[in-house]
């Protein structure tokens, strides 16, 4: 008891000139908590004299009392400091003019679709969708690749469940065209495809475009003219040179793989071309009799081409995209550059 008027000396100058809470509270603890100075006094107060003790609770009561009061004023003076920084940081100019409405633009990958179909539809053509979650037949059998054929170990399929799976091309929605539609048939089948992949030029969904024209008299010849029509107007080089590779696709025969000129070297030698002055942009070539009878068409009367292109990749190599992830990442800061 002795101590009393020490304690509290000191505790009022301590709580008076603490202005961060996390410390007012610690310093409360020292006082009031449970092994705090008064509360050590209170406990005390059972070993005194019930007169000593009376007098002795009161006084110890009243200092607690101070303590409180103290407490609670800075506790508020803190609160008033903080809000008033707040205040100040938040302060609005209503005098200055308005922002206005910011409207966004379109993804580059829509754009770069939005200009495809223009080219194409120059050309006759219409374009058609169909569903992303397909059926073994649709995805692979009406295409020629049967269970034990190897190309199906090229695509790493997402199945659904035993008989469905997310389509792995977009060449299904030709399926299902062709056997709704008599021919002459002219379609271009844009979507979004998905792959078990995922790199700085894979993603395991991705988006394509597969090109169709089947008709009585159409060769490879229309299917080479249509395809660098196409790339020479899409890149805006009118002599961009294009050229065909022997290749091979279960669905197509003859198939063929497409490059171009390197669009950044001009054909010299770059990174981007690995030196070669190609770049690899697709694969075509006239659709396979069996895809025609699984459709129901006479394959002695009709032919028919057919190419597919990476749509990213050709958003890629127009707008100088090194990242395949950042179509996907949703970063505002990439995105804007192109609104």
């Amino acid at each position: 008891m002795q101590n009393l008027d020490t304690i509290l000396k000191h505790a009022l100058e301590e709580l008076g000139g603490i202005d961060d809470p996390v410390e007012l509270e610690q310093a409360k603890a020292r006082y009031l908590g449970k092994s705090g100075a008064i509360t050590e006094l209170l406990k005390g107060l059972g070993k005194l004299e019930p007169d000593i003790r009376r007098e002795s609770g009161a006084r110890i009561n009243k200092a607690k009392e101070a303590i409180e009061s103290v407490l609670n004023a800075r506790r508020e003076a803190i609160q008033a400091i903080s809000l008033e920084k707040q205040l100040a940081l938040e302060l609005l100019d209503v005098t200055l003019p308005g922002r206005g409405q910011d409207m966004g633009g379109l993804h580059p990958v829509t754009r770069t679709l939005e200009r495809i179909q223009g080219i194409f539809h120059s050309l006759g053509f219409s374009t058609v969708s169909g569903p992303e979650i397909e059926t073994d037949f649709y995805n692979f059998t009406a295409l020629n690749i049967p269970e034990d054929h190897p190309a199906r170990a090229m695509h790493d399929t997402f199945y659904v469940d035993e008989a469905h799976l997310l389509r792995t091309h977009t060449s299904p929605i030709q399926i299902h065209y062709m056997m709704a539609h008599e021919p002459p048939v002219k379609i271009i089948a844009p979507g979004r495809v998905y792959r078990v992949d995922s790199d700085a030029t894979h993603s395991p969904m991705f988006h394509q475009l597969e090109i169709l024209w089947v008709d009585e008299e159409v060769n490879f010849t229309h299917l080479k003219g249509v395809a660098v029509d196409f790339l020479q107007r899409f890149f805006e080089k009118e002599h961009l040179k294009v050229r065909f590779r022997p290749s091979f696709f279960p669905f197509t025969e003859p198939s063929a793989e497409i490059d171009m000129g390197c669009i950044f070297c001009e054909g010299k030698g770059c990174r981007v071309c690995s030196h070669t002055g190609w770049l690899e942009v697709g694969g075509c070539g006239m659709v396979h009799p069996n895809v025609l009878k699984h459709v129901g068409y006479d394959a002695e009367k009709y032919l028919g081409f057919a190419f597919g292109m990476g749509l990213d990749r050709l958003a890629m190599l127009r707008y100088g995209v090194n990242d395949l992830r950042l179509f996907f990442s949703n970063d505002l800061r990439f995105l804007n550059q192109f609104d």
